[in-house]
């Protein structure tokens, strides 16, 4: 009989750690590690407790080492700089990963990277299997439709997201990018204020909403002349996000070092 995985939550006591410890003991998977910030007011507290369940009998630890000792895969959205840290971490402890964290700039991501030679690493802006779908589906419209199709991305979060465009934009925007054999940074208009002139041939729009406790809407938006085609996805609890996350760590332990995405996960086209 194989063992169950063990897994752990860094940033144990946010909304999306008190998602991922409930979706863990839900799962197939065992909680086996809880971790937070040096100092945060939850450590010693039973995870399970945090999260609004019975005590699972995992005290939340600020030791980062304790913690990676106990785990097989851990699994973090919460800050760049942290994620960092933790990465690098788990790659000395020999411990997977699966991450969320948004707003990562290229030096963070390239150690992201660097940390995937010697652990998996599964990194995705967003873990639902909604939106990953939806992302293969835009660079398969991106790709059909050609250059004379506009594209507008537009998103909506709640008040408290610090990053935007959101990491889920930026992917799509990816997607629609790869679609069309173009450089996604040099085709991007991120913001629009005054007399900007007519839109550019080939550019790839973002737009951004925050407000409320909106958990996460996407829609591209393809305009052709006299048509308009849109493709979308609206989350409505973060409990998505965190299922998708617990069957990435449920895939990555049996995966050797490497860098991987949702698609790989779920066995999409790439």
């Amino acid at each position: 009989m194989t063992a169950p995985v063990r897994i752990g939550v860094i940033g144990a006591a946010g909304r999306m750690g008190q998602a991922l410890v409930r979706a863990v003991a839900s799962g197939s998977g065992v909680l086996t590690g809880a971790l937070e910030q040096t100092g945060h007011a939850s450590v010693g507290t039973d995870a399970g407790r945090i999260a609004g369940l019975d005590d699972v009998g995992v005290a939340i630890t600020d030791v980062a080492d304790a913690f990676f000792a106990k785990v097989d895969v851990a699994i973090e959205f919460t800050i760049p700089e942290a994620t960092v840290r933790h990465a690098s971490a788990a790659a000395e402890a020999g411990t997977g990963m699966v991450i969320g964290t948004t707003g990562l700039d290229r030096a963070q991501m390239e150690a992201l990277r660097h940390a995937s030679t010697r652990v998996p690493v599964v990194w995705s802006a967003n873990m639902s299997l909604g939106v990953n779908l939806l992302s293969h589906l835009v660079e398969t419209a991106a790709t059909a439709l050609g250059p004379e199709w506009d594209i507008e991305i537009m998103e909506m979060h709640h008040g408290a997201k610090r990053d935007a465009p959101s990491g889920t934009a930026l992917a799509l925007g990816q997607a629609a990018a790869a679609g069309r054999g173009v450089d996604p940074e040099a085709s991007a208009v991120r913001g629009r204020d005054g007399d900007t002139g007519p839109r550019q041939r080939g550019t790839i729009g973002y737009g951004v909403l925050r407000g409320g406790d909106v958990v996460g809407d996407h829609t591209v938006v393809f305009a052709g002349a006299g048509e308009r085609l849109e493709l979308g996805h609206r989350a409505h609890e973060r409990a998505i996000f965190a299922r998708g996350a617990v069957h990435a760590a449920a895939w990555a332990v049996r995966q050797p070092p490497g860098f991987y995405g949702m698609r790989d996960v779920l066995d999409l086209p790439k």
